[in-house]
């Protein structure tokens, strides 16, 4: 087994972290209710999410987790909730009816407004945890890029 990238070495120094990121790409619409410029319409944007990843330990094969596994499990959760669908805030009445006029068409409701920052938190806070339950692993920071020139971060 490979040692804690935490614990001490024989040396008496301690080993870095170590951390594996996944980016996931995605397409969907939002909203953000009450903005004081263009972002109060509906629009849409090309994502991309970076999942950072650690564990206490590294497997046997000395990774954090397997790539394709990050892919499968939080892939598949941004793929049947997101992907070419509108997040929108739980309360924003208005842009709920026009989307929901649209046969089929996916929406994702979320507490707050769905602003780079609170769609990070989501998938920190909620998405990963439940995710990747029972593998050993952590997210422990989300970047999402929002366009080229605009992405949140948050971590623990």
């Amino acid at each position: 087994m490979t040692p804690d990238p935490k614990q001490p070495t024989a040396s008496g120094s301690s080993r870095p972290t170590i951390r594996c990121t996944r980016r996931i790409q995605f397409c969907a619409g939002h909203r953000i209710w009450g903005h004081e410029n263009v972002c109060a319409h509906l629009h849409g944007h090309n994502y991309v999410a970076l999942f950072h990843a650690t564990a206490p330990e590294l497997d046997p094969l000395g990774r954090v987790i397997d790539f394709s596994v990050l892919k499968s499990r939080l892939g598949r959760w941004i793929d049947e909730n997101w992907d070419h669908g509108f997040v929108l805030h739980r309360d924003d009445a208005e842009a709920i009816d026009a989307v929901r006029r649209v046969p089929g068409q996916k929406l994702f409701l979320l507490d707050g407004n769905p602003t780079a920052e609170n769609m990070a938190l989501h998938l920190l806070d909620e998405v990963a945890p439940a995710e990747l339950a029972g593998l050993g692993v952590e997210v422990v920071k989300v970047t999402l890029w929002e366009t080229e020139n605009c992405f949140a971060e948050v971590g623990r």
